[in-house]
Parts: structure tokens; sequence; C-alpha cells
């Protein structure tokens, strides 16, 4: 009965650290709502351009690859997502003031987040600048910037929410 006990914990306890692990990836924000791409989207959007982050390209990524399914065939969108889109957004300021201290960290101008949706929820993803330039000058910079897009992000999902 005790080397159960202590099987079963094992398992929880490992189960758990692999969730935890999965969970809380430092080099991305990620947050999912349960809303489809067609009411996160345009929400995320304006935000972002009322945060001064201008949108200057729009790729609906899920479009473009589905031509090839045929081609692909069972490679294709084995993750079964019903929309996968992108923003690629800048702000001129923010790029003035990398470039005054960094010149390199460019490298992430402009900046951009993708979407995605399955079974009805939609996921934002964006890669934190903090980890591209940890070892920035503009570190603090950086962290401003990725502060204020994921600001953008919640306040775009918060007025969804609050249109319910």
């Amino acid at each position: 009965m005790i080397k159960k006990f202590k099987t079963a914990l094992l398992i929880f306890i490992g189960l758990f650290i692999t969730f935890t692990a999965q969970s809380a990836d430092p080099t991305l924000y990620k947050n999912t709502v349960n809303q489809p791409m067609d009411e996160v989207y345009p929400a995320v959007y304006e935000a972002l351009e009322e945060a001064r982050f201008y949108v200057v390209f729009e790729p609906f990524i899920s479009q473009n690859i589905e031509r090839f399914a045929e081609k692909w065939g069972e490679s294709y969108n084995q993750n079964k997502l019903s929309s996968i889109r992108s923003m690629v957004f800048c702000n001129g300021w923010y790029a003035n003031q990398v470039s005054n201290v960094d010149p390199d960290m460019l490298a992430l101008c402009p900046l951009r987040l993708s979407l995605y949706e399955k079974s009805g929820k939609t996921s934002v993803v964006f890669a934190r600048p903090t980890v591209i330039g940890a070892e920035s000058a503009a570190k603090s910079l950086l962290k401003e910037i990725e502060d204020n897009v994921i600001n953008a992000i919640e306040l775009g999902i918060k007025n969804i929410n609050e249109k319910d």
C-alpha cells in the first residue's frame, strides 16, 4: 500500500513539474481567451494602436498556407488551428530611442505578435524583447516596450470581455 502511494506521489510530482515548466516559458508571453479570432484580433489591433504601436503589416498566415494543404498532406495543420494571423507593428519614438542606445537591437524592429485559434479559443503570443536583449545596454528600454505591448494586449482582451 505504501509503495503504491509513493509511486502515485512521484507520478503526481513529475506531472506537476512538467506542467509548471511548460506553462512558465519566460521567452514568450501568451494569453489564451475563450473568444474567436474575429473578436480578439480587432480588439488587440485597436489597443496596440491606442498605445502608439502602429500596425504596419497584417499577414493572414492560415489563408496563405491553406493553398498547400494538398501538397503537404498529413503534415498540414496537424494541430487543427482554425486561424493564424500576425501583426507587425512599430513605434517610431521607441525605435529611435533603441537606436540611440544599442543600434543592434533594431533587429527587433518592427515588433510582431501572432494569434491562433483552436476550438473557439484564441491565443496571443509575443516573443519577449528582453530575452533577445538580455545583455543589451537597451534592456531597460526593451523592458518598457515589452510591458507596454503586453499591457495593450491585455487591455484589448479586457475590452472584449467587458462587451459581453
